[in-house]
């Protein structure tokens, strides 16, 4: 009860209050994905064929090229045949996970709303810095006053959860297979189609 009484009055509590709740929220919400996602067969099988695809994909990039013109043909048939078979698997993977995504996302909308609530108007730290204008909006959001350093928990809030989501990701072993790195929401371009 005395660690409460400090935690409370201390300088920086609500802050610590705002992390404290992002790590835990990170922790949940990783939990419903490894019930919903990781512990699958299929997501395993997934997992195991887009690391196969994108190992054999580069050492077939990587070989020494064959002089021969009819082998490069067949060569190149062969990548983009690889390739596509990747380019289907990631697209698999990233519907699998989108059950997942919504009760994840509905989970982080309630927890949103409560700190919202819990910290109407309230000053939850000080930045060292006047953000760019595009950032202040979110920075000094529902802030009396008109000091840019103030931060909002909206934006300390959202700062905590990327960074502490993604490196519990990696911790836990369940970051994206290394060939599926571009098939986020704005894959690269096909330098083929050009």
């Amino acid at each position: 009860m005395a660690a409460a009484g400090f935690f409370s009055n201390t300088k920086y509590s609500d802050s610590l209050t705002l992390v404290g709740i992002s790590i835990c929220t990170a922790i949940v919400c990783e939990a419903i994905s490894y019930l919903l996602i990781y512990r699958t067969t299929s997501y395993k099988s997934l997992k195991s064929t887009i690391d196969k695809a994108s190992k054999k994909l580069e050492t077939m990039k990587t070989q020494e090229p064959v002089p021969s013109v009819l082998t490069k043909k067949s060569k190149t048939k062969k990548i983009d045949r690889v390739e596509t078979s990747l380019k289907e698997s990631t697209r698999d993977l990233s519907l699998f996970k989108f059950k997942s995504g919504f009760v994840v996302a509905v989970v982080l909308f309630m927890v949103f709303g409560f700190l919202n609530s819990l910290f109407e108007g309230k000053v939850v730290a000080k930045l060292p810095f006047i953000p760019f204008r595009l950032v202040q909006k979110m920075s000094h959001r529902g802030l009396p006053g008109d000091d840019m350093t103030d931060c909002s928990m909206a934006f300390l809030y959202f700062l905590c959860s990327i960074s502490i989501r993604t490196n519990l990701q990696k911790f836990l072993g369940f970051s994206p297979p290394r060939g599926s790195a571009g098939a986020g929401l704005f894959p690269m371009p096909d330098p083929k189609t050009n």
